[in-house]
């Protein structure tokens, strides 16, 4: 029996979300302190039929079957009742045949946008995504002259807080490092359906650099050694470190300063205040000759193995420097030169993982106050965005260094993210940042790690806490993963918080969720839902998710130093499977993290595997299915590595034997899953890296950046590897079969041969065949497929029923 139209679940499921569509609140007292910025923004926005246009134009990329249906308009903040808003109304010539049949007004086109995919959302029952997550799934939507009516007053939706920020300073290199416009141009398309206003914008910042360096008499060698790699960029604009991964061919510097001009006249277009990068301090070595008398500090090593000089220990310019404010006033005027236009804020993150010499506050402040002289110096209108990751893991920020360094900026001219607050909030701890305006923040990922996780109800509630809190100074919300693509449901939740006066019920949000993104109800499927928001999706344990499974960061450790704790979860029915903790030690590693009962996620996938039939030919199924088959496999992966070592220390060659083939075959089996889906393929990351090649030369350079960057970087020594090695690590198939499978079978013949030999493991030995892999593998020009491939149901059948469906095979 076929399932009704989504529109209408959608339509008797909307009287319990018609809160979200309430006025918003009185403004927060961070919103007044930035108000000067806003009215000069508002000021300087594109016209208003230049955001039409661009809207449309994201209209007809997205549906242009139904691009005629709707029509646009920009409003004034008045006509919103005082606030950014998006009013969606029938249009009057609703009922005539080929006339449109809806309007959305906004204050931007990006306003425009986010209307747009709220009525998609909640009248058609459309899902949009990013396409490696599964894409869009439009087939809710009616047919052409067939769209749902809205109650004749329409609705109207007010942004709470100004401000939707995006993105991580890390995200440039771990997600958007090989992209071309045709790429961009899909990723601002999905920014402004989210309602995104605040992105940054730091492409093709190295060429704006090399022209204010040059005015410094630096010269383009000692740039080659500043600057690193194509896939290294975010770490040398931090000043971790130089010169990994480069030189930069100027044909880099070239198209990437093309590409940036077109995405902020994109971004302007819609309506959006990009962030532009500022000066921290980060200079090249030659500056020290130049200017002699400069305060310039080299800092100490940031993860190298052997604290190597060709690409460790950079240098930073002291802010107090005369020399600061000249170098970040030209910067900030090349910038304008280039560009034409700002936004007027400006990123800067000078104590991110570089901590300052001394900690007198007055040092601090003067610290703080000369940074900002720098930006305002080329732009007396500049704001200070800074990322306030600094004050959640640095002991060196107690409460007079912290206020200082907030204080040293002009109360609405320095704006913090709380870059981790769904996790670990700062505002609640710092008296909302000592009256500094802020930004809370869902970081959420690190590295652009595939696992599944997220912590939905911090997401529905947090933001609206902060924000209701007394003299709150919130004044946006924001997404700051360090990698996208993955996750899908915890961005559609956060995003939505943009628009929210009210905290989520999670639960009735997560039903229409997976309708939604199905484009049907499925019982079976909801059920699973359900599991995985209470599981997989509710983490409270408060740990960072570094994605740590033995596959794909395989241990470094002496196999007699492996601790292994069984613990048990339980639920309210019954005891279920045991955890295994691997315990760090000297020669040990990060344990995997593991927050939730493994037994409860494989009934949820159970069910997923159940309701397939039903949901057959849908790629956003497609993608859940291969993610949960594979965060199931994995967690089983975890467990077989320690019935290794169990057989290990028993002395058991043919259980290390037997457990030992039992994974390496596991790793096999989950790279053909991957395959199912193009969102989980090497092959796009290693392509789109040499398709920005000019030459030969340039596509073995970046192609061995793309490479590195998801194996072992930073350095390693014959038989010491990196400190960074896997914190990229990638579950995509052909990484798995062609690097990580071959890693594992080293160690477990060298496992195999300790016995075999009645001698102890020979660890520096495995350590010198595994880097020999890793150099080897990083040097390969091996293809790997761009396109999926396999049925990801009946594949994840065929692994549910060769893995799970035994119970002694999983313990329960």
């Amino acid at each position: 029996m076929d399932s009704p139209p989504l529109a209408a679940v959608s339509l008797v499921l909307l009287a319990s979300f018609l809160l979200f569509f309430s006025f918003a609140q009185s403004s927060t007292i961070g919103v007044g302190y930035i108000s000067k910025i806003l009215e000069i923004q508002d000021r300087e926005r594109a016209l208003p039929s230049v955001q039409v246009a661009a809207a449309r134009g994201v209209l007809q990329r997205l549906l242009p079957s139904h691009s005629s249906s709707f029509e646009f308009r920009i409003v004034s903040k008045e006509q919103c009742g005082g606030e950014s808003c998006f009013i969606i109304k029938n249009h009057p010539s609703f009922t005539r045949r080929g006339a449109p049949q809806i309007l959305i007004s906004g204050v931007t086109g990006v306003e425009v946008l986010a209307g747009l995919h709220w009525y998609l959302k909640y009248w058609c029952g459309s899902h949009i995504s990013w396409d490696k997550t599964g894409g869009v799934q439009l087939n809710s939507i009616p047919k052409l002259g067939s769209l749902p009516r809205l109650q004749d007053d329409g609705i109207l939706v007010q942004r709470p807080v100004p401000w939707n920020y995006y993105q991580n300073a890390v995200t440039s290199s771990y997600s958007f490092a090989w992209w071309d416009w045709k790429r961009w141009e899909k990723e601002i398309d999905w920014m402004a359906l989210q309602g995104i206003n605040l992105p940054l914008a730091f492409t093709g910042q190295e060429a704006i650099w090399q022209k204010v360096f040059q005015k410094f008499n630096i010269s383009k060698e000692d740039l080659d050694d500043f600057f690193g790699g194509p896939a290294f960029l975010a770490w040398s604009r931090m000043a971790n470190l130089h010169r990994w991964g480069g030189p930069l061919p100027q044909s880099w510097f070239d198209q990437q300063l093309v590409l940036q001009k077109k995405i902020l006249a994109r971004m302007y277009e819609l309506g959006m205040t990009p962030v532009l990068p500022a000066f921290s301090g980060n200079v090249p070595a030659a500056l020290r000759n130049i200017f002699p008398s400069a305060k310039i500090t080299r800092l100490g090593n940031w993860f190298s193995v052997r604290s190597d000089v060709r690409w460790c220990c950079t240098y930073l310019l002291d802010a107090t420097d005369p020399l600061f404010i000249e170098i970040g006033r030209a910067f900030i005027e090349q910038q304008l030169t280039e560009y034409g236009s700002t936004s007027h804020i400006y990123n800067c993150d000078t104590f991110d993982e570089n901590t300052p010499p001394v900690d007198d506050p007055e040092y601090i402040s003067s610290l703080g106050g000369s940074i900002f002289e720098g930006m305002q110096s080329g732009d007396s209108n500049a704001v200070w965005l800074m990322q306030g990751w600094l004050f959640s893991y640095d002991p060196f920020w107690r409460p007079p260094q912290t206020k200082a360094l907030l204080h040293s900026v002009p109360i609405g001219r320095l704006v913090v993210l709380d870059l981790f607050a769904e996790v670990k909030p700062i505002w609640n701890t710092s008296e909302q940042f000592y009256g500094v305006p802020y930004i809370w923040c869902m970081l959420h990922n690190f590295a652009g790690n595939l696992e599944m996780y997220g912590y939905l109800d911090s997401v529905a509630s947090g933001p609206v806490e902060a924000r209701t809190s007394e003299n709150s100074t919130m004044v946006g919300v924001g997404m700051s993963m360090e990698g996208i693509e993955q996750n899908p449901v915890v961005y559609d939740l956060m995003s939505e918080m943009a628009f929210q006066q009210n905290k989520v019920d999670v639960k009735e949000w997560i039903d229409l969720y997976s309708a939604r993104r199905y484009g049907r109800s499925v019982p079976t499927i909801q059920n699973a839902w359900n599991i995985l928001y209470h599981t997989v999706y509710n983490c409270t344990d408060g740990a960072y998710d570094k994605n740590r499974d033995v596959i794909v960061a395989f241990p470094d450790v002496n196999p007699n130093l492996v601790s292994m704790l069984q613990g048990r979860h339980h639920t309210d029915v019954k005891l279920v499977s045991r955890r295994a903790a691997l315990i760090k030690n000297t020669d040990s590693y990060e344990h995997p993290h593991l927050w939730y009962s493994t037994t409860e996620v494989v009934r949820a996938l159970e069910l997923f595997i159940a309701g397939g039939d039903e949901l057959s030919g849908s790629s956003t199924y497609s993608y859940d299915l291969v993610d949960l088959t594979r965060q199931v496999l994995a967690k089983y992966a975890n467990e077989l590595f320690l019935k290794v070592i169990e057989a290990y220390r028993l002395k058991d060659s043919h259980g290390v034997a037997h457990q030992s083939q039992m994974f390496l075959d596991l790793v096999e089996d989950i790279d053909t899953l991957l395959a199912c889906h193009e969102g989980f393929l090497l092959g796009p990351w290693l392509e789109s890296a040499k398709q920005l090649a000019h030459d030969e030369e340039q596509q073995i350079q970046f192609e061995w950046n793309a490479r590195t960057q998801i194996t072992m970087w930073y350095d390693n020594t014959e038989v010491e590897a990196s400190l960074l090695r896997d914190y990229g690590n990638k579950y995509w198939s052909g990484l798995l079969k062609d690097y990580y499978g071959p890693r594992a079978a080293i160690y477990f013949n060298f496992l195999t041969q300790s016995l075999e030999n009645g001698h102890g493991f020979q660890l520096k030995a495995w350590r010198r065949e595994w880097i020999k892999l890793t150099n080897k593998w990083q040097k390969s020009r091996k293809i790997f497929p761009v396109e999926s491939n396999g049925n990801a149901l009946n594949i994840s059948r065929w692994l549910y029923h060769k893995y799970l469906g035994n119970p002694d095979t999983y313990d329960h």
